[in-house]
């Protein structure tokens, strides 16, 4: 039900501390100061030329960390040239470096560095799994990132409070990951869109702040900009555990706080479920599924990241052997959580099963081995199984708890874990989990005293590239639609990653190659060989997922200038501004229908459409059919001067240009190095 705002909720006291910018009202522009930020090697090296770009002396932050975990596949001298570049960059502007191996950005950001209280940005859709610790924590893309690093706000539209009230306990065998996939089930990859999740009630006392991850880490598969659970004794355990309780700090909603959005769940009435390929929305109970074959199975992921995930999948393996024909993987998510799990055995009886021990970090999550076969069933602890995400164009990917996973690992088909237990003769593990944890600094590389930071040079090997030119949108935008997509297009499927792609992440020419070719093979080709700007239509959602700004920056490189949609995810659609992208959405739905690949489409007067306080509409002229429509942005003023320049680099040029009295503002800040 909706209910009447009003002070009092944990987001909005998290908000309204960080506030310096605008009002905290619905569908406002605010600006909030930003503690801590996150980046990631899949993201991270076009943050470091960001950086570079905005000729950033050193980080303005509280704590800013460089994480190496979604690309450890050193297949080629490529990844290791990122990781040097990474290092350096870290080094020249005061940032701290996890190196590769030490665990997934996640789990181990909240072991080392989260404070309940502070605010996080981080350039991965996933880091709103911070807000298991009273954090507000808000996946971006890197540019913005970057910006924040710089010491500037963090913008984005207010969004409303949905208030989860837990009641109840877990019954045996269902775990943190059905309580998430429980609101997907509900409400589907966009039911979160524009929305904080806060969850509250007496349910809480039950969920360890590793539980708490788990559901907080997937709120970015409900299109959710934040989750925020209250800072508690949960949270002060998990602190105490890491040799970090004096960062404990007690956060809760006030006794009377009311939420824009309210719902209830009732712990102790869910069941294990599954996500079908190949959605995280297409949620059904486990036994709807069972029954079907399983190929392969991974536990891990910074979905399912904590000692618990990986420890109850060990003792229900201990002296058994998983089945014929099934690959069991397992990811440890951090160095921390394996020495845990070696230490009390763990490691041992999943090694003794048949289970295949990897590096820590993302790995099959990301696309970076652990391919399944074609059309083979793969049950995976993850967040996410969009189409070819896992490396596998033809995949069948399905989301489940780690326990429903190993269930399925043992028996060889898809398994509610109830069932399994029935006929093993099993009862529910009683998990003895260490008080203190094997806390590991020394994979961690704290940032250089400013003097010694300022000699660094960055290291560029040749697959590193420079940012690409942006040049400032054209009065008059002309051009062919080279692509319609459907509904729900993800960022995997704009600019993959995998084993193919990843590697050229830091080389923005090569990766173009890339783009859209899930979706259209021909795209680049046809892209290179168009004189001129062209569109993409879209259908609803469109950009959901990852953050990952090369889904903007690949197409803007190949001449993508507007995309006309039903509706947008929020992180690509901020990405698409900061790059000169002009987002729009169909006044009339049924009008996107009427639009063919091919066609050549028409926008006039951009500059005085985007300027000042125009109408957000603009009238969309189909040249090949002789036909009009209207269409909206919901550009902020700022981001309306950012599209205009080409993107924030070039706006901020000529920002500074126009401060020092030249006038020479225009799209010459683009060039990045």
């Amino acid at each position: 039900m909706t209910g009447k705002r009003k002070q009092g909720s944990l987001a909005r006291q998290l908000i309204e501390a960080h506030l310096v910018e605008g009002r905290p009202e619905a569908g406002e522009e605010i600006g909030l100061r930003v503690d801590q930020t996150l980046t990631q090697d899949a993201t991270g090296t076009l943050v470091m030329q960001e950086l570079e770009g905005l000729g950033l002396d050193r980080v303005r932050t509280e704590v800013s960390v460089q994480y190496v975990d979604h690309n450890i596949l050193q297949a080629d001298e490529r990844n290791a040239e990122d990781h040097d570049f990474l290092r350096s960059a870290a080094r020249r502007y005061g940032v701290w470096y996890s190196k590769p191996g030490n665990g997934v950005s996640h789990p181990t950001h909240m072991q080392r560095f989260g404070v309940p209280g502070k605010t996080l940005a981080g350039s991965d859709s996933h880091t709103c799994a911070a807000g298991s610790l009273g954090m507000l924590a808000i996946g971006v893309g890197g540019l913005e990132v970057a910006m924040a690093m710089a010491g500037r706000p963090l913008y984005l539209r207010m969004p409303d409070i949905w208030g989860v009230r837990l009641t109840g306990r877990l019954p045996a065998w269902v775990s943190a990951k059905d309580v998430i996939l429980e609101l997907l089930r509900r409400h589907g990859v966009k039911g979160g869109v524009n929305r904080i999740l806060e969850y509250h009630g007496p349910g809480l006392e039950s969920l360890t702040a590793m539980d708490r991850h788990v559901i907080a880490n997937m709120g970015a598969e409900l299109g959710a900009t934040a989750s925020v659970f209250p800072a508690d004794d949960a949270v002060r355990d998990f602190l105490r555990a890491e040799d970090r309780e004096e960062d404990f700090v007690a956060l809760a909603p006030e006794p009377d706080a009311a939420y824009d959005v309210e719902e209830e769940i009732d712990l102790g009435s869910l069941e294990p479920l599954i996500a079908r390929p190949s959605s995280p929305g297409n949620v059904v109970t486990v036994r709807e599924a069972a029954g079907a074959p399983v190929h392969q199975a991974v536990i891990g992921s910074s979905a399912n990241p904590g000692l618990r995930d990986f420890a109850v999948a060990a003792a229900m393996v201990r002296g058994r052997s998983t089945a014929e024909g099934v690959s069991f993987d397992v990811n440890p998510t951090s160095r921390e959580i394996l020495q845990d799990l070696t230490r009390s055995g763990g490691t041992f009886d999943l090694i003794g099963a048949g289970a295949r021990l990897h590096q820590s970090g993302c790995l099959g999550c990301i696309g970076m081995g652990q391919a399944p076969a074609a059309g083979r069933n793969s049950l995976r602890t993850f967040p996410r199984n969009f189409p070819g995400r896992s490396g596998t164009e033809d995949d069948a990917v399905w989301l489940c708890s780690p326990e429903t996973a190993t269930a399925s690992a043992l028996t060889g088909v898809i398994t509610d874990p109830r069932d399994w237990a029935a006929d093993a003769d099993a009862e529910p593990p009683v998990l003895r989990l260490p008080e203190r944890a094997s806390v590991n600094v020394s994979m961690l590389e704290g940032p250089l005293p400013p003097e010694e930071a300022a000699s660094v040079e960055l290291d560029r090997g040749p697959n590193v590239s420079a940012l690409p030119r942006l040049d400032p949108l054209p009065d008059t935008l002309e051009g062919p639609v080279l692509l319609r997509t459907g509904d729900d297009v993800s960022t995997d499927e704009i600019s993959p990653a995998g084993a193919r792609a990843l590697p050229y992440r830091s080389n923005i020419p090569k990766l173009a190659d890339f783009t859209f070719t899930r979706i259209d093979p021909e795209y680049p080709r046809r892209a290179r060989e168009t004189e001129g700007p062209h569109f993409v239509v879209g259908g609803h959602n469109y950009g959901q997922g990852s953050s990952r700004e090369h889904a903007a920056i690949t197409p803007r490189h190949l001449g993508l200038r507007a995309v006309v949609a039903k509706s947008f995810a929020r992180i690509h659609w901020q990405n698409l501004a900061n790059f000169g992208v002009l987002a729009l959405e169909f006044e009339d739905e049924a009008d996107a229908d009427r639009i063919d690949a091919g066609d050549t489409l028409r926008l006039e007067r951009l500059r005085t459409a985007l300027a000042g306080d125009a109408s957000p509409r603009l009238r969309l002229r189909n040249v090949t059919k002789g036909e009009d429509c209207t269409v909206r942005h919901r550009l902020s003023p700022r981001q309306r001067r950012s599209v205009l320049a080409g993107g924030i680099i070039p706006a901020l040029a000529e920002e500074e240009a126009s401060a020092d009295g030249s006038g020479n503002g225009g799209g010459g800040g683009g060039e990045g190095g």
